[in-house]
C-alpha cells in the first residue's frame, strides 16, 4: 500500500476525474485499482490528495510529449529510462521501457540500458546522453567537460535544456515513487541484517580477529 492516503472521484477534482476516466474507465480508482498498462494506478490517486500537485505533474507529462519539443523522443526516453534504472525505481524503469519501444528504440538497446557502458548498440549521441544522464542522476549534476562537449557535438542548446529538464524531472518521479511506495515501487527494503542475534550469527571478522590473537 502507498505510504500516503489516496483520493479518487470523491475528491471532486474535475481535472483529475477526466484523467481517471481515461485511465480507469468507469471504475473507482481507489476501490478498484488497475490501469490498462497493468499498474495499480495509485500514483494518480496519491497525487490527487493535493489537486494542484496533480495538475502540475500531469502538465509536466504533457510538456515532454508536446510536439513543440525539439529533442528526439528516442533520446528523451533513453534519459528517462536510464534515470529510472539508476535511481532504482521499478515503476519508472518499467514504464519507460515500454515508452522507449513506442519512441522507436530497438529491443537490444532497451535491454542494454542497464549496462550501456559496455554495449555496442548505441550511437555516439546516444552514448553521450546516457553518460550525461548518469552525471545528472548518479553524480547529482557533476558533469565533466568531456561529457558535455560530446553532448554539444550533436545537440543544440535548446535540446540540451529540454533533455536536462525532462531527465531531472524523471529522477524526481523515481525518487518520489520509491519514497512513497507507489505503483511497482511498493516493495520492502531488501538491505536488512540477515540472521540477527548472537552465537553462530556473530560478526565473522571478530571470529577472524580471535583466531589471529591465538
Amino acid at each position: 500500500m502507498p505510504r500516503l492516503k489516496e483520493a479518487g472521484r470523491e475528491a471532486n477534482n474535475p481535472y483529475a476525474n477526466r484523467i481517471f476516466d481515461l485511465l480507469f474507465g468507469d471504475k473507482d480508482p481507489v476501490k478498484e485499482p488497475g490501469t490498462p498498462t497493468g499498474t495499480p494506478g495509485n500514483w494518480w490517486t496519491v497525487f490527487n490528495i493535493v489537486p494542484d500537485a496533480f495538475e502540475h505533474t500531469t502538465e509536466g507529462f504533457r510538456f515532454y510529449r508536446s510536439p513543440e519539443r525539439k529533442l528526439d523522443a528516442r533520446l528523451r526516453e533513453l534519459g528517462q529510462t536510464r534515470a529510472g534504472y539508476a535511481v532504482g525505481s521499478q515503476f519508472v524503469f518499467s514504464q519507460h521501457c515500454k515508452a522507449a519501444r513506442d519512441a522507436g528504440l530497438r529491443e537490444e538497446q532497451i535491454q542494454a540500458i542497464p549496462h550501456w557502458q559496455t554495449a555496442d548498440c548505441f550511437s555516439a549521441v546516444e552514448r553521450a546522453v546516457l553518460a550525461y544522464t548518469d552525471a545528472l542522476v548518479l553524480e547529482r549534476g557533476r558533469v565533466s567537460d568531456g561529457v558535455f562537449a560530446a553532448l554539444q557535438q550533436s545537440l543544440s542548446d535548446e535540446e540540451i535544456l529540454e533533455f536536462t529538464y525532462i531527465t531531472c524531472t524523471y529522477m524526481m518521479h523515481a525518487v518520489m515513487s520509491r519514497a512513497l511506495r507507489l505503483e511497482y515501487d511498493d516493495v520492502d527494503e531488501r538491505v536488512v541484517e540477515v540472521g540477527p542475534g548472537g552465537g553462530l550469527n556473530s560478526d565473522v571478522m571478530s571470529m577472524v580477529d580471535k583466531q589471529e590473537d591465538r
